[in-house]
């Protein structure tokens, strides 16, 4: 048969069944995952508590109260009554910090039988930068770090150059052992900067299609292209996305809509593409902060599963 009359044929029917074509209605657009099927948002919702019911792999957490914000001290207490709420929920933990508190965060989830990824937070600062490292080889010391990340979008932020970078990292790695050392920002960083991951022990990888305007309809297979370039780089080395997630509310950037709708959708496939596929994921985040309106603007306040007032948000 030509071309020509396989179309003409194909064209004349309406049911894709009788086509000589390999269509499964089950498989309709299925590596999109939820996005490509409207679904009413009362079962969204359903389907959201239950696959965090279902435990999933790691949360991104910061302890801050409404009206804190970096730089203010946390308390044990504090730290104790939010891990509470994640702990049925997570495997894992990712903390930022390791002082003013934080350092609290990874001392009471393993009190919790809960894993930490902890950070130390590296920056522009190079005396506070030193009491960061100082704080994650303690806890590393302790017993209280499963994976240790010597800092955060440092090279992003354009706050430490890499060579830089890679000095605090071969520091950390000769003061521990037993625990693997990386350090986390975007995916795209470990391709342009190949001498930090070969510094690594561990790719640390974020990854947001929100943040590169990718409408939700596509975000599924945004990601997986995002993950796949972080493990490129990573040359076999064990690869984990350390951020992902998408807002409940905000602007929109591109083709990608901040709504609770979207949000649902995101959280989702995403945790069903992490399941599947055995991916360690930290989902971010934990608790929306109002502290992020400065930076980020109203976006910055909507990335939790808990509202403020640390109420699930479905």
């Amino acid at each position: 048969m030509s071309a020509r009359n396989w179309t003409n044929e194909t064209n004349q029917s309406t049911n894709f069944k009788d086509a000589t074509m390999s269509f499964r209605k089950e498989k309709f657009m299925s590596l999109a995952g939820i996005t490509a099927v409207e679904h009413p948002i009362e079962e969204l919702k359903s389907i959201s508590r239950g696959l965090l019911n279902d435990g999933i792999h790691g949360i991104c957490f910061s302890a801050y109260d409404e009206g804190q914000q970096p730089g203010d001290q946390l308390t044990e207490a504090q730290v104790r009554r939010k891990l509470s709420i994640l702990k049925p929920h997570i495997s894992w933990v990712r903390t930022f910090s390791c002082t003013e508190g934080n350092e609290f965060i990874a001392q009471i989830a393993h009190e919790m039988g809960i894993k930490t990824l902890a950070g130390a937070w590296l920056g522009d600062d190079l005396e506070k930068n030193e009491v960061e490292i100082a704080g994650l080889i303690a806890l590393c010391k302790q017993g209280a770090v499963d994976v240790a990340a010597v800092g955060n979008e440092v090279l992003y932020r354009e706050d430490l150059e890499a060579n830089a970078l890679v000095k605090y990292i071969e520091r950390v790695k000769a003061e521990v052992s037993g625990v693997p050392v990386g350090y986390v920002d975007a995916y795209y960083e470990f391709t342009d900067h190949p001498e930090v991951s070969d510094a690594c022990d561990i790719i640390l990888a974020n990854c947001y299609p929100y943040w590169e305007g990718c409408a939700l309809y596509y975000s599924l297979m945004y990601m997986k292209q995002m993950y796949m370039e972080a493990k490129i780089a990573g040359k076999g080395k064990p690869v984990l996305i350390t951020e992902t997630g998408w807002p409940s509310n905000g602007q929109s950037i591109g083709g990608a809509q901040a709504s609770f709708e979207n949000s649902l959708k995101y959280f989702i496939s995403a945790q069903r593409w992490s399941a599947a596929e055995d991916i360690p994921m930290f989902y971010f985040s934990s608790f929306d902060e109002s502290w992020k309106i400065e930076k980020e603007g109203d976006v910055g306040a909507s990335w939790g599963l808990w509202d403020k007032d640390e109420q699930l948000k479905f």
